[in-house]
């Protein structure tokens, strides 16, 4: 008897820290195009290992040959999980052809284009941008928007890749067509593809409808990645702001969500001090 309590007491703190552990099991990336913008994009890849990140996300790696930035990824020995399909020209307000009548042809060398560089740097999810829209949005807009998600839905099928569409704020981007959840959801649903889903940005979350944790909850099975930042200034997580991440971060795990969450927010100053957020969350990279 005196040997099954000492084992028993023995073994208890054990199974606490094991569970612990468990309750704190985020994955964070860290989004380049967001984090250490003091430094080229390229740089970025060894900074971000350097603090303990084991995954990173970007944009569209303008300027940069697809071998330059998968020698920078081996480099610093992380995981790529997500790619921004190429926008076209930013300069001019290019941020996607999807849902630009007369532009199938600038969307579908933009995909296949997205899509060589993400098989070449292991990246299994894309953003597909929609665009900014010049006045109303028309049946032609949404006509435009379902035809080449459904040109993009076969190509990701035949790879193996997800493809993701966001909804972005009108106080971020003025003029974005994807500004809405239900939109996002109906068109998800409407082409139902197993390979269509929604990236859910806390960020733009709030800014467009508020209520996240229902809205977690009523999306969750759509869900292909998450981002965070603070509302609305896009900052850290833990800084001044709308959201509560605590709480969030807490109903994601909750309602099962045990992928990826890109930190996709602008650093208050250096970026490795602004991660002691998650170590006081409780969390590591």
């Amino acid at each position: 008897m005196g040997i099954l309590f000492i084992i028993f007491f023995y073994y208890i703190p054990i199974f606490c820290e094991q569970r612990t552990d468990f309750q704190n099991m985020a994955k964070f990336s860290a989004n380049l195009a967001f984090l250490f913008p003091e430094k080229p994009l390229l740089e970025r890849y060894h900074l971000a290992k350097a603090v303990g990140f084991r995954a990173v996300e970007t944009g569209f790696p303008f300027g940069f040959t697809k071998q330059q930035v998968v020698e920078a990824k081996k480099a610093a020995n992380v995981d790529q999980i997500l790619i921004n399909i190429y926008t076209g020209d930013v300069t001019k307000g290019e941020l996607g052809f999807a849902a630009i009548p007369g532009k199938d042809s600038e969307f579908r060398e933009s995909i296949n284009l997205t899509i060589d560089y993400a098989k070449a740097l292991g990246v299994k999810k894309i953003h597909i941008m929609a665009g900014k829209i010049e006045g109303n949005i028309t049946s032609a807009h949404d006509a435009a928007y379902e035809n080449n998600l459904r040109y993009a839905v076969d190509l990701l099928v035949k790879e193996n890749l997800l493809g993701l569409i966001e909804p972005i704020n009108k106080y971020s981007i003025p003029g974005y067509y994807m500004n809405c959840y239900d939109k996002a959801l109906s068109v998800i649903k409407k082409i139902n593809s197993p390979n269509l889903k929604l990236m859910l940005d806390i960020f733009h979350l709030q800014l467009i409808r508020g209520n996240i944790a229902n809205t977690i909850r009523e999306f969750k099975e759509h869900i292909g990645h998450v981002q965070i930042a603070q509302a609305p200034s896009r900052h850290e997580p833990d800084s001044s702001g709308e959201i509560n991440y605590k709480f969030v971060l807490k109903v994601l795990e909750e309602e099962g969500y045990d992928d990826w969450i890109g930190l996709e927010y602008k650093p208050l100053a250096d970026t490795r001090e602004g991660l002691e957020w998650v170590k006081e969350f409780g969390y590591i990279l």
